[in-house]
């Protein structure tokens, strides 16, 4: 089961690789990382996407870690997640009007225009991502590049005004 953790660390040199080297020693295969700054200059968090049946035991110890200063699992529904994607794709100029209205449905931007190729850029959350890619398949795809995936749990409050908006 994949799982969406958030760690907090203190900016330091290594850290990184001591949370990566911990889930790597438990066997448990990380599908995505993306580490960044915080509104704290002093503070970055690292966004994983894990691969493991229970993630307790592995909190409690990252915890254990020296500048670890906050770990957060993120369930689904009470999160909300971004990856950023390029992707290039065969484009001969006779079918270009075709790939652009595609990928403008997804609000995909052209980012390239080639001889033969197109390349697009895309963010959203992991699902609409995957969608792009299986229709833009048909077109053969060339080159692709992912970022690790990022995520923030939802805001409580936001919850409740958004309903209050779909109730009236």
């Amino acid at each position: 089961m994949n799982h969406v953790v958030t760690v907090q660390v203190e900016n330091q040199p290594g850290v990184l690789a001591r949370v990566a080297s911990m889930f790597a020693r438990r066997g448990f295969n990380i599908h995505s990382l993306a580490v960044g700054p915080t509104a704290d200059p002093t503070l970055s968090r690292m966004t994983l996407v894990v691969d493991a049946p229970d993630l307790e035991q592995i909190i409690k110890q990252l915890y254990k870690l020296v500048h670890v200063v906050k770990v957060t699992e993120l369930s689904v529904g009470e999160r909300i997640e971004r990856e950023i994607m390029m992707v290039r794709v065969n484009a001969e100029p006779k079918r270009r009007p075709e790939i652009m209205e595609v990928a403008s449905a997804f609000h995909a931007e052209p980012v390239d225009v080639g001889a033969s190729t197109l390349t697009f850029e895309l963010s959203g959350d992991p699902e609409q991502l995957a969608d792009f890619l299986e229709v833009m398949r048909s077109y053969g795809i060339v080159a692709l590049a992912k970022s690790g995936r990022i995520a923030l749990p939802k805001d409580a409050k936001g919850a409740d005004r958004r309903k209050k908006l779909r109730s009236a």
